[in-house]
This record gives structure tokens, sequence and C-alpha cells, in this order.
């Protein structure tokens, strides 16, 4: 797997990555980064925070981290993305208000972000040139198919506002490539977590939320029996996936979407247990009813990502889990 990284590295281009100073936006900056790229960043901190930027500084070399550049801004600002896109071989968009149950509170400001701002980035990109449009879809896109695995071409009626915008997403990446000309590939995104997943926000994601629980001793809440199952992905295999997508030549890639996950199903039940033993404090979770908007079993079929950019997620469950808890527990704002 490290021919796709040295031919990356062999040749300098230059990428833009949306929501830079967040969770996986700031992943793929810092991997970028090692890899001897130029590097544009927007966020307008909305779900992003400054001391990402600060943290990637401190795992890349000087020289590395004089290749980066951070513009703080907003995706809806078309005349600044057209700007940041004209200087981009490649474009990785992740930046999004990416929670259904925010969505479900305020489902205006996630249409704006989610709808509005990608096609604003797909506008920019479209009238750059860029080489490739790499964006995060998400596995929510799926809504009530009972169906398991999850394979690409069968979705089902999506189920919050948040599903509703990455499904929009989707038709208008799909449309741009035959009308503009312009290269789209959506990766849907399965239940994505690592370093630099904040604890502390209003919806942060389950395992950091549960993470900083345990670590105070308290009890975290499990919605419904415990036998909810997600496609947990650690994020290096998000990274990887990027990257593949942004730099395969396959003709056959043009305007397609591709579930990254690691294709394997784990209990809430499972996941508060192998939480609870790496972070060693004993607690036990509270059970309350079924969150609305939540979907019961998800399971990637992750075929199609293997096939066509050779996508080979080296981090299952339990591997990313002890790179996350290692992260974690040096934190001092759990």
């Amino acid at each position: 797997m490290n021919e796709y990284l040295n031919r990356i590295k062999e040749k300098q281009e230059t990428w833009l990555v949306t929501g830079a100073a967040g969770f996986i936006g700031g992943n793929l900056v810092e991997e970028l980064l090692k890899l001897n790229q130029i590097v544009y960043g927007i966020d307008n901190f909305s779900n992003g925070f400054r001391e990402n930027l600060i943290d990637i500084k401190s795992q890349v070399t000087q020289e590395q981290w004089n290749n980066f550049h951070f513009i703080e801004g907003d995706i809806c600002d078309l005349d600044l993305c057209e700007h940041l896109c004209n200087k981009a071989t490649y474009v990785l968009h992740n930046a999004a208000l990416n929670s259904v149950p925010r969505s479900i509170d305020d489902p205006l400001n996630t249409n704006q972000s989610n709808i509005t701002g990608f096609l604003t980035m797909l506008v920019a990109a479209k009238d750059a040139n860029v080489k490739r449009f790499v964006y995060a879809a998400s596995s929510s896109t799926y809504g009530d198919h009972a169906g398991l695995p999850k394979k690409e071409e069968t979705i089902g009626m999506v189920l919050s506002p948040y599903a509703v915008s990455k499904y929009v997403n989707e038709l208008y990446a799909n449309v741009f490539p035959s009308i503009f000309g312009l290269d789209t590939i959506g990766l849907r995104y399965f239940n994505v977590f690592g370093k630099r997943q904040n604890p502390n926000l209003t919806y942060a994601a389950v395992i950091p939320k549960w993470a900083g629980m345990i670590m105070k001793g308290e009890r975290p809440i499990i919605f419904g029996d415990g036998e909810t199952t997600r496609d947990f992905c650690y994020v290096k295999n998000v990274v990887q996936a990027n990257l593949l997508a942004a730099t395969e030549e396959k003709i056959e890639l043009k305007n397609r979407v591709m579930n990254i996950a690691y294709g394997q199903q784990t209990t809430l039940t499972q996941l508060f247990e192998m939480l609870r033993s790496g972070l060693e404090v004993d607690v036990a979770p509270i059970y309350k009813p079924f969150r609305e908007g939540d979907i019961r079993h998800s399971l990637a079929d992750i075929s199609r990502a293997k096939r066509l950019i050779g996508y080979d997620p080296a981090y299952p469950i339990r591997k990313g889990l002890k790179e996350f808890i290692e992260w974690f527990k040096v934190r001092e704002d759990y």
C-alpha cells in the first residue's frame, strides 16, 4: 500500500482541503504535508478548531509546515472558493455540519453549509478546471433500506435533514461531470473516528463523547438495547481512501460514489466494552429509548472501493481504538 504514497510524494502537487481545521480535514492536511505536498486549507471554525492546526504543525517539519496556507473563510463565499480552487490540482471537500441530531435541531444551517456550500465548491472547482473533486458523502444516504451489507446502488428513504443534504450532494455531483466536465468522486463514510475528534461538542460523535465521559467516571448513554450496530472506520482508512480517490487514473472512476468503511459490524454494547477496557475505568452505561433519525444496523460492502481505487483498510476497530485511546489519554480537556 505504500506505492500510492510514494507516487504522491514523488510529484509535488497543490491540494485544497475544505474543513481543514476539523477532524477528517485536519488528518488529511497532516498526511499531505508529510508527503511534501502544497496544501491550501479553508475553515470557518463552525466545526473546526485552531488547536487542530497547532497540533498539525507539531507533527510535521518546519519545511513541510511552510507548504501549508490556511484561510479562515466560508465555503459559501464563491469568490474565495474560486480563488482557492484556481491554485489547486485536487480538491478534498470535507467541510460540513455533520450531525444527524444537529440537523434535526437546526435544518436551515445544515442546508446552508451542506448543500449551498457544497454547490458553491462544485461551481468553483468547475470554473478552475481542477483535476478531481473528491467529497465526503455519507452512509446516512442509505436511510431506511434494511439490506446488509450496504451496496452503493441501493438506497432507501433518508431519515434526517443531514441525510437529505448528503444525498443532494451526490445528485449535484452526478450532473457536474456530464454537463461541466468536472471529475467528481464521492466517498460514503461510515462512522469515522480517530484523533482530533472533539469530545466536548454539543453534537460530538459517539466514540470521543463516550471516551470523555468514561474518563470522568460518568455513565455513557446507549440509545436502544445496545444491539444497534455500526461499521466503525478509523480515520487513517479514510485518509487512504481520499488520496487514492484523488490520484487513481482509471477512466471508470469518473462520477462514482463508493463506500468507505472497514466492513465489520460492532454493536454499541461491544463498542462501550472496548472503550471501557482500553481506558481502564469501571463504569456502566445507561440505556435510553432509541433516538429519532438513527438507523438500526449498518455494514458496508467495500468491494467497489477495493476494485476501483485499490482501497485496503489497514485499521479494524480494535487497532484504531488502540491508537485513538493512546491519543485521547494525554488530552487535558476531556
